[in-house]
């Protein structure tokens, strides 16, 4: 029975490591997604077609 606690503690304690990462993540892609959508506004009148 010890066994199936133990090894329900390291389950979560990944799950919780894996969520934080994945939060850190998201908002980095984000914040470059924004910042990559602001420079191609500021160069649009540059484009000719």
């Amino acid at each position: 029975m010890e066994r199936v606690y133990r090894r329900m503690k390291h389950s979560g304690a990944y799950n919780v490591t894996l969520g934080v990462i994945l939060i850190v993540f998201g908002i980095t892609m984000g914040v470059l997604t924004i910042v990559n959508g602001g420079k191609l506004l500021r160069t649009r009148k540059e484009i000719l077609f």
